[in-house]
């Protein structure tokens, strides 16, 4: 059809008509809250490049996540701050540990909520790096083992799903194997599967003490021209038993997104990564963009790209706006 029989802007003449025929929704319920949780307990220290964000106490992670959950945000993901740090990230097997200890406090306040637990080695090894160091890189089979073990002290603690985020060869299958030896096949595995070596994580890495101590992580996770490989790597996860299928850094990624969705029908989750979040807080401290809308727009740009579910540390300042 061509103008003047069809005119597009008879539909967008007002918010109401624009609702009607919106072909993307946000709700609070595609939104996952990530917390980082330390030691001790009232504890409450601010992330200087993340405003709005904190390294909570287990017990404060638990009123947050409460919090989140009374706005409709039906998921968070836990990153854990331990008190020591090894070589081997010998810690985050620790029952006792910050995210094992969160997982109670949180399932205890908030029953209903689903506690998603990042499987990485980054924020416990004494390097920084994502698994153990052999012969100056990172070792992917002996890796696997210890993965395999944080799962399960994950899974025993309580937790509702984990996220493997190393972008170790095989993880997903090593993790899949071990949860269903200990009687653990309910419990659904989101893979950080199509993970890239990202200058986005910034903030993160303030947030969680997992600065590498040496060198970088491009030798594990994927190289930003890739594509193609992105594909293989998601097909790979899903073969091994993932049950959803996660795409990080978001914004810079969306044409990733769109081809694991289009191409996979998998449930899809994108990580709307500390960076992202943080380079809209500070133009929006500046004045230079309307902060709101741009959180807002960029939230929908990635579930219209694909994601189902959306990592983000905007989620609960989006979710009060989307509750009106």
């Amino acid at each position: 059809m061509r103008f003047p029989i069809y005119r597009p802007r008879r539909l967008r003449r007002n918010a109401t008509l624009r609702a009607m025929v919106a072909e993307t929704v946000l709700t609070p319920e595609d939104f996952i809250l990530p917390l980082f949780v330390i030691y001790g307990k009232g504890v409450k220290n601010p992330i200087p490049s993340m405003p709005g964000h904190f390294q909570l106490s287990p017990e404060l992670a638990a009123s947050k996540a409460k919090e989140a959950w009374e706005l409709g945000i039906p998921a968070v993901i836990l990153f854990g701050i331990p008190e020591h740090k090894d070589e081997v990230g010998s810690s985050a097997l620790d029952p006792d540990a910050p995210v094992q200890l969160a997982i109670k406090e949180i399932k205890e306040k908030v029953p209903e909520m689903v506690v998603i637990t990042d499987v990485c080695l980054c924020e416990y090894t004494s390097h920084g790096h994502c698994g153990i160091i052999k012969g100056g890189d990172v070792d992917n089979d002996s890796t696997l083992e210890v993965l395999r073990e944080m799962a399960l002290s994950h899974v025993r603690a309580g937790c509702d799903m984990v996220a493997p985020s190393d972008m170790m060869d095989g993880r997903v299958g090593a993790i899949r194997s071990v949860l269903d030896e200990g009687g653990y096949s309910h419990i659904p595995i989101m893979s950080y599967a199509a993970k890239y070596a990202s200058a986005y994580y910034g903030p993160f890495r303030e947030a969680a003490g997992s600065t590498p101590g040496f060198g970088d992580r491009k030798s594990y996770q994927m190289d930003p021209p890739n594509s193609d490989e992105a594909l293989r790597e998601v097909l790979l996860d899903i073969e091994e038993g993932a049950d959803i299928v996660m795409v990080k850094p978001a914004l810079p990624y969306l044409d990733i997104i769109r081809r694991v969705k289009e191409e996979t029908g998998y449930p899809v989750a994108a990580y709307n990564v500390s960076g992202e979040y943080s380079m809209i807080k500070a133009a929006a401290e500046k004045g230079w963009i309307d902060g709101e809308k741009v959180m807002m727009e960029t939230l929908l740009s990635i579930k219209r790209a694909g994601a189902g579910m959306i990592l983000t540390y905007f989620a609960e300042e989006a979710a009060k706006i989307l509750n009106g």
